[in-house]
């Protein structure tokens, strides 16, 4: 059974404590544009994962309660930075097994300021779900005084720097064009444009990393009304409907921690298995995608992410967004939102906001950052410790 998404919603992403809301605030305001956006009530939902990394057990069903009580069954879902886009596989498996016919998958987060920490318990690495990753990162570059997550993602990139030789420029590259891409998303945290030369000139977070390539702390919510065919059929949503072409999740492989190497030790074996299962169960590649929404925790996570999922050669990402061929007028649109870099990243809600970006994309409805043409679509989101899910969109 074919599964599409026929709604879908998001608020603007806030510097946390920007504005006065709480969660379910900004919960109800994302599910609310999605289901308005479908035509469809919240009385005709009948599953609802909920995904958040920072709030507490069942605050899921706390944020549900602002749509309606209905008594449906309510998942909270928590899975690193890949959260959205696992609720999201969640409503497409209860749509495609036959559970229901509609589903509303909710994202949101409210953090705070600062740097994202390490997911070590009180600074305790031996308890932390991410110990083995960071253990693999200490073996190799030790600790140093900057945050956790840019430290190893900047680590990967001094082993990109020193495999392939890619230059502090081209990880600027991405932050360049993503900053670019974000002035035209009025949802995205951040609309200012810079060079790369402003990028390279940013404050340092974690050698080669400037403050300027790295995603920040982000508070908001996106959601996504997915449905079966059938229930595309009798409710006349056509026009509405994107179909969820293929999707797949993986985990951590021994590959991951086998090479000693922080590149591996991020993600790039797994999202590159996710990308290939997605791709074999939608029958479309990467050749057919028209536009992506790729997760730029870190400028360098965009570039492993390019060869994760076959658009370059290994180790020639640099060299792919240095010619143009991620930006408009080149040969795929790259996080046209902005990405995670500018358009921000609420854990809970980026998987969410990409497949929104990726629905008004594919509708032919974003506006100035609107891919001329788009028809396919892919949204990559991955979690460390760890989880990648790989989505490719299709509109009929």
């Amino acid at each position: 059974m074919k599964a599409y998404i026929v709604g879908v919603g998001m608020t603007k992403f806030e510097k946390p404590e920007s504005r006065d809301w709480q969660y379910w605030d900004m919960a109800k305001e994302a599910g609310t544009q999605a289901l308005a956006d479908a035509g469809v009530a919240y009385e005709q939902v009948q599953q609802l994962p909920v995904g958040y990394c920072f709030q507490a057990s069942t605050a899921g069903q706390r944020a549900a309660y602002e749509l309606g009580l209905t008594g449906i069954p309510v998942y909270n879902v928590n899975n690193n930075c890949a959260t959205g886009s696992t609720a999201l596989m969640m409503a497409r498996q209860f749509v495609e097994g036959g559970i229901a016919d509609c589903v509303l998958a909710l994202g949101f987060e409210k953090m705070q300021r600062g740097a994202l920490g390490s997911g070590a318990d009180s600074g305790d690495f031996k308890t932390s779900p991410v110990a083995r990753h960071y253990g693999i990162m200490a073996a190799g570059h030790g600790f140093e005084m900057s945050p956790p997550t840019a430290q190893i993602f900047g680590n990967a990139a001094r082993e990109h720097m020193e495999r392939y030789g890619t230059t502090a420029a081209q990880l600027a590259a991405v932050g360049a064009k993503n900053h670019r891409h974000s002035a035209d998303n009025p949802r995205a945290q951040f609309q200012d444009v810079y060079t790369v030369d402003e990028i390279l000139a940013a404050k340092t977070i974690h050698r080669p990393l400037t403050k300027l390539q790295c995603s920040p702390t982000s508070d908001g919510s996106a959601a996504a009304v997915v449905v079966s065919e059938r229930f595309v059929t009798q409710h006349g949503l056509h026009d509405k409907a994107v179909e969820i072409a293929g999707q797949a999740m993986t985990t951590d492989t021994e590959e991951s921690f086998a090479s000693g190497s922080c590149i591996d030790a991020v993600g790039r074996p797994m999202s590159r298995e996710a990308a290939r299962l997605a791709y074999e169960r939608s029958g479309i590649g990467i050749e057919d995608v028209d536009v992506v929404e790729l997760h730029d925790c870190f400028s360098v996570n965009e570039l492993l992410t390019y060869e994760a999922l076959g658009m370059c050669p290994e180790g020639e990402s640099g060299k792919l967004v240095e010619s143009g061929a991620t930006t408009h007028g080149g040969r795929w649109v790259v996080n046209p939102s902005g990405g995670l870099i500018s358009k921000g990243h609420p854990l809970g809600a980026t998987g969410l906001a990409q497949a929104a970006e990726l629905v008004w994309q594919l509708r032919g409805e974003a506006g100035g950052r609107q891919v001329p043409g788009a028809r396919t679509g892919l949204a990559h989101n991955i979690g460390l410790g760890g989880a990648a899910v790989v989505t490719v969109l299709r509109r009929e």
